[in-house]
């Protein structure tokens, strides 16, 4: 290739080499974002813009409609999976904080960094509300990435993932219509499309993932590997039947998600890792892709508005938001102080960007820029910085450490039971503690003990280990409340129904 010359794929096997090249380069570079501390957003952006133009592989890529059809594609397989991981049980006391963010604190938000983007930027009053409102949307996968190794209370991880589940659906509202050529709406007509979007999203999602889930649990597929794609499937429906009907598809996929999720489908854990993999997919392509659509040189005169608005957006607007929000609920300032401080901005962001690219607004090719760099800049300052703030703040201490169980669950329809199978993990406090000390409901038992390849029908008196599998039959009347137990042992040992952690059927 000619030195300047553009890269052009002419074949199929040729597309196939080099996308099978870009795959396996971001696959390895998670080992570096879960080592550095960083989110893998970074990574994925740096190789788009490495093989890009101004780039090593000096690839010219600028279509931002392929890349919002794209990206919308991505957020819904990642709002997919990150619903079908949310637990009810944390998040349901967070609901209402999290409302209050994504809604009263989206407006916030909006307000205060537009003000900051016309007045101290010099930005005109629609780009200034663009980019007020393509920033209001943090990443919850951004934040977790870099929290993963700091137990913190439920309540903060609660408020945190259910509120970057629920504040894309009036992000993304407010993004189109200011993209719309001609005057902006009035305040209060914006608020009445909110309203009646989210509303519509919300009743579809739900009915959706209510329906999806009493049919998958009521209905045995010829094979356990339709499981997985038959959940994806329904949430999938779930955004395009919001969509569809004038509502807010990205809030439809979320609460489905989170329905199905919860509902103890068979085969869950195998469900679970597949809908992992397919949201690691989207995310590295739409980074990758995002990464391809910047082009370099057109940053750097970007670069120092971007810093103010960024400033403007942490320092001022999310501590504020995050403050008024949720002075009703009285929660902690440390807490608060660490929700403003992990308002991390991702993907969605960028790809909300792309939105007054395709209608042609003046200005847009600069807000894209500007917002490219804010999230790149203070995510590269935010993320590194969350886990001493959490320890900082003295927030995570004393929290629990016990591994949950991973149980699989085939339906046993001819014996109208359930054959649950699961590992023992290394943290889990079920080590150590006899078959008999299970207490299982009567019409389940441990029928078998695989232990370092061995397996053996194991007496009352067996004591498990970390590492044991085990086989629980447990009849369908207790299958609920034998998983439930099981959960318990594991958090609190053969004491928990004294201890206070049997805590109720378990929605994993």
């Amino acid at each position: 290739m000619e030195e300047g010359r553009p890269l052009t794929v002419h074949t199929l096997n040729e597309l196939l080499l080099v996308c099978s090249l870009v795959l396996l380069v971001a696959v390895a570079a998670v080992r570096v974002s879960s080592r550095s501390g960083l989110p893998s957003l970074l990574i994925y952006l740096g190789i788009g813009v490495a093989i890009g133009q101004d780039g090593i592989g000096n690839v010219v890529f600028d279509n931002a409609e392929l890349t919002q059809v794209i990206g919308y594609a991505a957020l819904v397989v990642i709002l997919a999976e990150g619903g079908l991981g949310t637990k009810w049980k944390e998040i349901r006391p967070a609901l209402p904080a999290a409302i209050m963010l994504s809604l009263v604190g989206v407006a916030i938000s909006v307000g205060v960094t537009a003000a900051g983007a016309h007045y101290l930027v010099g930005l005109e009053w629609r780009q200034a509300l663009l980019i007020g409102a393509v920033v209001s949307s943090t990443d919850a996968a951004a934040v977790f990435s870099v929290l993963r190794k700091v137990p913190l209370p439920s309540r903060i991880t609660g408020v945190l993932e259910a509120e970057s589940g629920f504040n894309d659906a009036p992000v993304v509202i407010l993004v189109v219509a200011f993209s719309t050529v001609g005057p902006v709406d009035d305040w209060y007509v914006l608020l009445g499309k909110i309203a009646l979007e989210l509303a519509i999203g919300a009743a579809i999602g739900l009915a959706v993932g209510f329906v999806g889930a009493y049919g998958l649990r009521h209905v045995a597929l010829p094979a356990s590997g339709l499981y997985p794609i038959a959940v994806m499937a329904i949430a999938i429906v779930a955004y395009a039947a919001g969509a569809m009907a004038h509502g807010s598809g990205f809030l439809a996929v979320y609460l489905a998600a989170m329905i199905l999720g919860n509902a103890r489908l068979p085969h869950w854990p195998a469900t679970r890792g597949f809908a992992d993999g397919l949201g690691w997919i989207a995310q590295i392509g739409m980074f990758v892709l995002l990464g391809l659509l910047v082009t370099p040189h057109e940053l750097v005169r970007d670069f120092w508005p971007a810093v103010v608005i960024g400033l403007v957006l942490t320092m001022v607007a999310r501590p504020l938001e995050v403050f008024v929000s949720l002075l009703p609920f009285r929660i902690p300032w440390q807490e608060q102080v660490l929700m403003s401080w992990a308002g991390l901005r991702g993907a969605v962001p960028i790809i909300l960007a792309t939105i007054p690219m395709v209608s042609g607004i003046e200005g847009s090719d600069r807000v894209f820029n500007i917002v490219f760099v804010l999230v790149v800049v203070y995510t590269l300052v935010q993320g590194p910085t969350l886990p001493w703030l959490a320890r900082t703040l003295d927030l995570g201490r004393g929290m629990e450490t016990a591994s949950d169980l991973g149980i699989e669950s085939a339906p046993l329809e001819k014996l109208r039971g359930h054959l649950l199978s699961f590992a023992v993990p290394p943290a889990s406090r079920m080590h150590g503690v006899e078959v008999s000390e299970l207490r299982l409901p009567s019409g389940a038992s441990v029928t078998l003990v695989v232990r370092d390849g061995k397996s053996f029908v194991p007496a009352p008196s067996t004591v498990l280990r970390r590492g044991d599998e085990l086989l629980v039959v447990a009849t369908d009347p207790v299958r609920d409340a034998a998983e439930a137990r099981l959960r318990a042992v594991a958090r609190g040992g053969k004491l928990a129904g004294w201890l206070g952690t049997d805590d109720g059927p378990s929605r994993h």
